[in-house]
């Protein structure tokens, strides 16, 4: 008996497509809304987190209208796995780049001139020749989709000049509608690619939650062992570490080969053929961590990431919430972890100060003082991030360490004005590190050759670690007792706000630094994981995905989804009718895919 598709004579057009070729029976928040709209032919702006369904909403629309949806993308690895991943799914996709050979590109655009593609993905500099336009007009065009759409602003925080021209394309083509789509744009930044895409879209703007992500920030303190204590918890999973500098990825790559762990490095100056073959690894489960710079971005397409670990600052909101959103994109738990010092984000304010365009530098102070904001707050923290956004938390989310694990507040005073009195000893003239070790009483010479061992500060504060004062200084900078001047080599500087807690007229509590974190046996968000499944099984379906994906030399993923194996451990769906109202089965994936799967469910059911 063929199984069929559930009531498929009382769905709509883009539900039936939605269970046949993705395996979904229920559109996500604001899917629906957009692709009828864009099927209509009406224009769009669409801003939807990572993992909360984007590609769906140009998609379906380009299977549904007549001709060929045109999908402008910036990376070639990111179009290769999105046209992968949606010909496993059994549509007709192809993209078109400098890394085909000529003879493959001449095969995609006689695909294209034949009406033989639902899909094409392209790079904005390659659609935009002249030659590509002109073709275009003979060709019946479905839609236009712009993704990563951020990149079309001075505002976005992955600003591309050649995304900049696609503002041309309403001009060429004013019939056409345009969905452009992003997960992190500001409203600032949504304003401006609106107005440099020449067009009047409608917008919808879904809840930047990612409830299923879990917050960390962690005082920056002997990093690798903090950074070892966190991968305890996630052993053999997939995950990420993103290191500010080249330097400081391979080193930590090495670090964790030596103790053991699937770690690989990965950053723009590594060669081309070794950059393709980490990301390959990653892709296809052969490898766990991956250490990076931000250069390991846009093109990660890998649903079943668990962890995302900055070492350093992020420059803005925006990289920290894009790269944390690389984890749990499947909806199951995961973990993003933030090592957070005061000098780091000197170092980063330092580097935006040596740019010559003070537009450029305006914005990214601010939007470096946002990040810092953050990093150093003592509420819940997923408010402080949403609250960027412009979305506001009406109540605490219980799923980040200020949640599970409130900060202990002390009585700072003394320890304040100790602070304070030295800096005003040292002629404001220090930075941090220099204060603090005229705090500690520190013999270095150079404390001795400007006779600061003479001062009555010197050594007051020896009883505390230097990590004990730079959290100090950290959340007096924070409150604004004092601050960094930046144009003079980052020297402590009193404010006003200062003076009457020097004076003690006032008390000052803050709270005490977190080094460590303390783990909660009960998540504070339930996902598809808390079901009751048969982990055994749920192994034994990964190994057969393994193997089909080896066989296929495809990532894992895009055979089905881990969310897509829990379900079939909890549920053992026993023939194909069972196994097609499994989330993420399809129906193409169900006459590839499913009698393997349903034969190990009923090999493994049937063993002793």
């Amino acid at each position: 008996m063929e199984p069929q598709l559930a009531s498929s004579q009382s769905l709509s057009k883009p539900q039936a497509l939605l269970k046949e070729y993705y395996g979904y029976d229920q559109f996500r928040p604001l899917q629906q809304e957009i692709i009828e709209d864009l099927i209509a032919g009406d224009d769009q702006m669409v801003l939807i987190p990572t993992g909360g369904g984007k590609s769906l909403c140009y998609q379906i629309p380009s299977l549904v209208r007549s001709g060929v949806g045109i999908v402008i993308s910036p990376l070639i690895s990111l179009m290769e796995d999105q046209v992968a991943a949606l010909q496993t799914n059994g549509i007709r996709a192809a993209f078109y780049n400098s890394s085909l050979s000529s003879a493959d590109a001449r095969q995609v655009l006689a695909q294209l001139h034949n009406h033989e593609l639902d899909l094409l993905y392209i790079a904005p500099e390659r659609l935009l020749t002249e030659s590509f336009l002109q073709r275009l007009e003979e060709i019946d065009i479905a839609l236009f989709a712009i993704d990563e759409a951020h990149c079309v602003s001075q505002w976005g925080h992955d600003f591309r000049p050649e995304y900049r021209a696609l503002g041309q394309l309403k001009q060429f083509f004013p019939d056409i509608p345009i969905i452009a789509l992003t997960a992190t744009a500001d409203e600032q930044t949504r304003r401006d690619i609106i107005k440099q895409l020449n067009y009047q879209p409608t917008e919808r703007i879904a809840s930047f939650d990612r409830p299923n992500i879990r917050y960390y920030v962690l005082a920056k303190n002997k990093p690798l062992k903090q950074i070892e204590n966190f991968l305890s918890q996630h052993p053999q999973q997939a995950g990420i570490i993103y290191c500010t500098t080249r330097r400081k990825v391979e080193q930590l790559a090495e670090q964790l080969k030596s103790l053991d762990y699937n770690a690989m490095a990965y950053h723009a100056g590594l060669p081309y053929e070794m950059r393709r073959n980490a990301q390959f690894a990653f892709q296809h489960d052969k490898v766990d961590i991956m250490v990076a710079t931000i250069a390991f971005g846009m093109g990660i397409d890998k649903p079943n990431v668990r962890f995302v670990i900055h070492y350093d600052l992020p420059k803005s909101i925006e990289n920290y919430y894009q790269e944390t959103g690389r984890a749990g994109r499947d909806g199951l738990t995961a973990d993003a972890l933030l090592l957070y010092s005061l000098s780091d984000s000197g170092k980063v304010r330092g580097l935006i100060e040596t740019q010559t365009n003070e537009q450029q530098k305006f914005i990214e102070l601010s939007k470096l003082n946002s990040m810092i904001a953050l990093a150093e707050a003592q509420s819940c923290r997923r408010r402080v991030l949403l609250n960027y956004f412009d979305e506001e938390l009406t109540e605490n989310c219980g799923n980040c360490d200020t949640c599970l694990n409130p900060p202990e507040i002390i009585d700072a005073t003394i320890d304040a004005q100790k602070a304070l009195s030295c800096i005003y000893r040292l002629g404001q003239n220090y930075g941090l590190n220099y204060v603090i070790d005229v705090l500690r009483g520190s013999q270095q010479e150079k404390i001795t050759r400007n006779h600061h061992h003479q001062l009555t500060t010197y050594g007051i504060g020896k009883e505390h670690s230097a990590e004990h004062w730079k959290n100090i200084f950290q959340q007096m900078i924070h409150l604004g007792f004092l601050k960094q001047d930046i144009e003079h080599y980052n020297v402590l500087r009193l404010t006003e706000k200062a003076i009457p807690l020097l004076k003690s007229q006032q008390k000052l509590e803050l709270a005490q630094p977190r080094t460590k974190i303390h783990r909660q046996k009960k998540a504070g968000t339930k996902v598809k994981a808390n079901l009751d499944y048969d982990t055994d099984l749920f192994e034994a379906l990964r190994q057969l995905r393994r193997n089909l994906a080896d066989e296929e030399n495809k990532p894992p993923f895009m055979i089905f989804s881990d969310a897509t194996l829990i379900e079939m451990a909890a549920f053992k769906p026993m023939d194909e009718i069972a196994l097609l109202d499994i989330t993420g089965v399809g129906k193409y994936k169900l006459e590839k895919y499913g009698g393997d799967f349903i034969q190990a469910i009923k090999q493994y059911s049937e063993s002793p």
